[in-house]
């Protein structure tokens, strides 16, 4: 490849990067990097209709930079994980008018035909970070503000920790009664039910007791067993727990998945589509400038052994 090659290559790859789409867009994953055409990170996943949805933020920053720029999500679907479909634009910081930027950690969740996105944002007016939620009729957006309000801003917390970036990494789920949960947090994890119209806590926020944990929580459940898994110290490795009772205790079971390559952080979706267990991550391992704040979804096998404890990752180069 000469040297114009190279320089057109990253060109390309560097204004997809910072612009976003505007149409569909269909490619072939080649492996993981599961999208290489720009960064994404901090996946979450949602199985409907048949297909598999993935929700990312888009990591901006660019090179030589290293500080998080991120401004919006992006969402990718797909009906085999082989041949993906990125859909415009559903989701921007500032769609929260009280939030004024950070594109952080997210997920989507569907109840009674409607789908609510829980997401990271930086406030306006009240320090720190906050969580809030959107809602669509649709997988793929448009969202909107369900609430025209924070669900969660930092001074909710300060009781259990005074550090403004706490109240992250939103994770939901709907147990087989009909109540939903949501976790979230950094340093400290907490949890709260969640009221049927999915945009009102309904009663009081409790933290869970996890050793090492630093943040992106993810609950899921198979058969009996309810699992928390997490990010664990810094750099983050991925570590989890697991009880009959997701109102814990919660026993913890250990490292789930090392760290990612050439990546600080560590943030995972675990879910089940068409028979097999997935485990969703991202790593800096782009050919181009990947790295800590450039990172990259991938998706590799998730295993259980007999007695429904999970096997440790094994992170290919090859993905699914």
């Amino acid at each position: 490849m000469n040297k114009s090659t190279i320089v057109a290559a990253f060109a390309l790859l560097f204004t997809t990067s910072i612009f976003a789409v505007e149409k569909d867009t269909t490619f072939v994953a080649q492996g993981n990097p599961v999208v290489r055409y720009k960064y994404t990170a901090d996946p979450a996943a949602l199985v409907h209709d048949g297909k598999m949805y993935i929700y990312a933020g888009h990591d901006e920053c660019p090179p030589p930079e290293n500080r998080y720029v991120m401004n919006e999500w992006c969402v990718f679907s797909s009906s085999d994980m082989k041949t993906w479909t990125e859909h415009p634009t559903p989701l921007k910081a500032t769609d929260f008018g009280w939030a004024k930027g950070d594109a952080w950690a997210s997920q989507v969740i569907e109840r009674n035909g409607k789908f609510y996105w829980y997401a990271t944002v930086e406030h306006k007016t009240i320090h720190g970070k906050s969580i809030g939620v959107a809602v669509s009729d649709s997988p793929i957006g448009p969202f909107k503000d369900a609430r025209g309000s924070a669900l969660i801003t930092n001074d909710m917390t300060t009781k259990f920790t005074h550090i403004s970036w706490d109240d992250i990494d939103p994770t939901v789920f709907i147990d087989d009664d009909g109540q939903a949960y949501l976790f979230w947090g950094n340093t400290q994890c907490y949890y709260a039910k969640l009221k049927e119209n999915m945009t009102e806590l309904d009663g009081p926020i409790m933290p869970v007791s996890l050793p090492r944990f630093t943040e992106a929580p993810w609950i899921h459940k198979k058969g009996d067993w309810y699992y928390l898994s997490f990010a664990s110290e810094f750099p983050e490795k991925t570590c989890y727990a697991m009880s009959k009772n997701i109102n814990g205790p919660w026993e913890y079971k250990g490292i789930l998945n090392e760290l990612a390559g050439n990546c600080n952080t560590n943030h995972q979706a675990i879910i089940e589509f068409k028979g097999n267990w997935y485990f969703i991550y991202h790593n800096g391992g782009a050919n181009v400038n990947g790295g800590s704040f450039r990172r990259s979804i991938c998706i590799d096998r998730l295993y259980y052994r007999s007695d429904e404890t999970m096997e440790r990752v094994r992170m290919t180069s090859e993905g699914i």
